[in-house]
């Protein structure tokens, strides 16, 4: 898996990449769980209680954490992985940090790539964000669920809730719930903001109170996660869920390459859905480079 992701990181459209990438888009097996919030609200905390979880119940679990990126230097630390209490010798995890670089949203530009090629492999992959504000939501362009954490007695419930981020989260997490009143007054305020929003596409967002250092909680999230997964599995809501993740990467991995431009030469021929994402990437940039 390292030396994939490597080849996938060193020439992302070489022909051997493209192939193995095809192979793994057309074999899914993952459920894949985004999990997003604000900066110190948890995260890597609740990805390491929850990843012992699920070992617990034998299921392998892969991890792409991103990391931010200085804008001076470009550098990242690449430490989400050193937070995750796992076993470093349990063939069952495997943990993959990532630098988020110039992109915006929360993600890297390979974490799609990267995705696939997990889901492909691993019972559960979960994509650890950037810590996000009010308008960084590119999670839900790779994750099948995405999970929201709120930080009680932070001041910024309702603040997270604003328009963009208010549309994207499948399941919400109160997190630090040992914190007691703060927790449910954090949660009270989530739920009357969830009143206000009309995504209208049938599933009804939980709202938890969890606690990754007591364990308070764990349980329900499990639970909710498999809901939604079972939820998914009905009137091909993930098979559309996922036609419409990959129509967002080839568009933007295109555009990134040639453009505007470049996206308004292909015309029509961007929505033919034959094949993988990675293989239209291929013949698509190699029309325009020949145009």
């Amino acid at each position: 898996m390292a030396a994939a992701l490597a080849a996938i990181e060193r020439d992302p459209g070489a022909p051997d990449v493209v192939a193995l990438l095809d192979r793994a888009w057309a074999a899914p097996r993952a459920h894949v769980i985004g999990l997003t919030g604000p900066p110190g609200v948890g995260k890597s905390t609740l990805t390491g209680a929850l990843i012992r979880a699920w070992r617990s119940e034998g299921r392998s679990v892969g991890v792409i954490a991103v990391d931010p990126s200085s804008k001076r230097t470009g550098g990242a630390l690449l430490g989400d992985r050193t937070r995750l209490a796992t076993d470093a010798e349990d063939q069952g995890v495997f943990v993959r940090s990532m630098a988020a670089r110039d992109r915006l949203g929360g993600l890297a530009s390979l974490t799609f790539a990267a995705m696939v090629l997990m889901r492909a492999v691993y019972d559960i992959v979960l994509v650890e964000t950037v810590g996000v504000g009010q308008s960084e939501t590119d999670v839900v362009t790779v994750a099948d669920t995405v999970v929201f954490c709120i930080q009680p007695g932070s001041g910024d419930s309702l603040q997270f809730m604003k328009a963009g981020i208010m549309e994207v989260p499948h399941i919400i997490v109160v997190t630090k719930a040992d914190m007691g009143q703060p927790a449910i007054r954090a949660r009270a305020d989530v739920k009357g903001a969830l009143s206000l929003n009309s995504a209208g596409d049938g599933w009804d967002v939980p709202v938890l109170l969890a606690s990754a250092s007591s364990g308070t909680g764990l349980e329900m999230l499990r639970d909710a996660v498999d809901n939604r997964w079972s939820w998914l599995g009905e009137d091909n809501r993930l098979i559309d869920s996922r036609r419409a993740q990959d129509g967002h990467w080839l568009e933007e991995s295109l555009r990134d390459r040639f453009g505007r431009e470049g996206i308004k030469r292909l015309g029509p021929a961007i929505d033919h859905r034959e094949g993988s994402p990675f293989d239209r990437e291929a013949r698509l940039g190699k029309m325009l480079l020949e145009q």
